[in-house]
């Protein structure tokens, strides 16, 4: 059948996350459109390329890291130089309208739509493919203008401090009145677990999320609007997971270490040994530049002088390939999506597992109980480069090397610094009592151009 209209999708280069992607692709397809799936790292040159050649009437691109946003205004881009006019759809979790307006649209004449999920993904291509196409077209355009002005207009209201101010306002801490926190031994260690006893471990709000259920576990599970389809989604995500740990072919595969370590400024100093003679690796944090009491570091939880930090990279996703292809072969979809949304779920559980031992291994523990575990009321965090407190996924490669994670546990980096399997986690230890999450927010020039010279590599560093 001829269908509503042709769709290529594609999870931009160097990015291998396309749970969001493949829910959309099914919804899609179940209202009669038909989906021209391309996977992940799809170079921009590739989906266009196809687009062409199979005639398609819209295009999504999708991605869940943010260096991903680079790509997709390279995809607008090279839409314009081609002088394509075929629809562009935006999505994926890193993606926001505020940035396909700011960043995306002004580089394409042709619509550039973002699409939050993918309940509205079926309303967005049947405007943009119907009738009242050219009146959508309009009140899209104008409210991309609208996220523009004020975007511009927010920059100019919240200046930054400049880079040399806010050093003055680093986190002053004392570091006679804490002790240094001393681990039992430095170098690696290889993480085992079975799937069984990380599933004890398992956060299940995101999962709902990854579904687009919001709202908190187990409270959705009674909500008024999405209770029935939580719950119904609830057995067959345990359903899933007991086929997953007794399918001998998932495996769980971690390592973790302590290293000799101390802050130079902004930069997190790791050396070879504890005579801290020799630098191993220096791994460059960026500072909070807005009008705050405090502008946070990372490094403001190292001191400067004898300290430790930890590392760690685990995953959950060795051997999913084989099982979600046993699905896809199947034609059962729905399941492929569901195993990889539990193999998410499991990693982000040995994260946990692994972390709770850290601080047991420290004594630093004090009496947790698995709420205190989800709610995050424990000493020691473990921020993971891309996300707010290090949003550079570009250090991932002394991470890596820190850890020699690649041999240790099979997990790969993509160019993009993605990491493969896609049911990864992977991050530093910090152990300080006044250690915690928090987000860097928007930098200046001024400290963009310190951090470069200082060998940041700034990947990801373009969202909004």
């Amino acid at each position: 059948t001829a269908g509503k209209g042709k769709i290529v999708m594609a999870t931009v280069k160097g990015d291998v996350h396309d749970i969001g992607k493949n829910i959309v692709g099914v919804v899609l397809a179940c209202n009669g459109y038909e989906i021209i799936d391309m996977g992940v790292m799809v170079q921009t040159k590739d989906i266009l390329d196809a687009a062409q050649a199979k005639g398609a009437d819209l295009i999504g691109v999708s991605g869940l890291i943010t260096p991903s946003l680079d790509h997709m205004v390279a995809v607008a881009k090279e839409m314009q130089r081609r002088g394509m006019s075929t629809p562009l759809l935006v999505g994926g979790a890193t993606t926001s309208a505020k940035h396909t307006a700011v960043k995306v649209a002004p580089e394409y004449a042709g619509p550039v739509t973002h699409v939050l999920d993918a309940s509205l993904a079926v309303g967005v291509a049947s405007k943009l493919l119907g009738t009242d196409k050219e009146a959508f077209v309009a009140e899209t355009r104008k409210k991309q203008a609208r996220m523009v002005e004020q975007f511009e207009a927010k920059q100019k209201r919240q200046p930054l401090l400049p880079i040399a101010e806010a050093r003055t306002r680093r986190l002053a801490i004392d570091w006679t009145a804490a002790p240094v926190v001393k681990p039992g031994f430095l170098g690696t260690r290889e993480l085992r677990a079975s799937l069984a006893q990380l599933s004890e471990y398992i956060d299940w709000t995101p999962f709902f999320h990854a579904w687009e259920l919001k709202g908190r576990f187990p409270k959705i599970l009674d909500d008024e609007r999405y209770g029935e389809k939580a719950r119904e989604l609830f057995e067959d995500g345990q359903a899933m997971l007991k086929t997953l740990i007794g399918d001998a072919r998932l495996e769980a595969k971690g390592v973790y270490g302590y290293f000799p370590a101390a802050s130079h400024g902004e930069d997190l100093v790791i050396y070879q040994g504890e005579d801290r003679t020799q630098e191993r690796e220096r791994i460059p944090m960026l500072r909070q530049q807005g009008e705050l009491a405090s502008c946070l570091s990372l490094a403001d939880f190292v001191a400067p002088s004898a300290d430790y930090v930890g590392a760690f990279a685990v995953t959950t996703g060795l051997g999913l390939d084989a099982i979600v292809a046993d699905y896809e072969k199947a034609h059962d979809d729905y399941s492929a999506i569901m195993a990889k949304a539990i193999a998410d779920r499991l990693a982000e559980a040995f994260a946990e597992f692994a972390h709770e031992k850290v601080r047991n291994e420290l004594g630093i523990a004090k009496g947790e109980t698995r709420d205190d575990l989800i709610a995050e009321k424990y000493q020691s965090i473990r921020p993971a480069f891309g996300y707010p407190a290090c949003p550079d996924h570009g250090p991932k490669e002394e991470l890596f090397r820190l850890l020699d994670a690649t041999s240790a546990t099979g997990i790969a980096l993509t160019e993009s610094m993605a990491m493969l399997p896609t049911a990864s986690v992977s991050g530093l230890y910090f152990f300080h009592p006044e250690a915690k999450y928090f987000s860097i927010g928007t930098i200046g020039d001024d400290q963009m151009a310190d951090y470069k010279a200082r060998g940041g590599k700034a990947i990801g560093l373009g969202a909004l």
